[in-house]
């Protein structure tokens, strides 16, 4: 099966890696996608498949973290499916899944709110 690669090659899937962290507005699960945007779907990671490409998603990582954008920045290990890169590990399905816990809360109130 071919894939496209971080920088756009077509590769013979062999596996892996996708640049993922937690917006820090939000503390959403984003992943690293193309054109250096972050995105809340997993479909739309790039895939890391040689030293070069991590380095690259390392390096993207490490300045946005340092612009204030995300928090907690690291690669894991995926499976490329023609659907999108498939998580190896349970945590990262978990992650890619979704929130665990009711959503029926709505998102806490400003810190203004609280203090009253």
């Amino acid at each position: 099966m071919k894939r496209e690669s971080a920088n756009g090659a077509k590769n013979e899937a062999r596996g892996g890696k996708v640049m993922t962290a937690n917006r820090l507005r939000d503390g959403a699960v984003v992943y690293l996608a193309n054109g250096g945007a972050w995105s809340e779907r997993i479909t739309d990671a790039l895939i890391a498949a040689t030293d070069a490409e991590v380095r690259a998603l390392e390096d993207r990582a490490a300045a946005d973290e340092r612009a204030l954008l995300v928090v907690e920045t690291y690669l894991f290990d995926v499976d490329p499916k023609p659907d999108g890169p498939a998580p190896l590990s349970q945590r990262e399905r978990i992650r890619a899944a979704g929130p665990t816990v009711g959503t029926d809360f709505g998102p806490p109130p400003p810190a203004s709110r609280l203090t009253e």
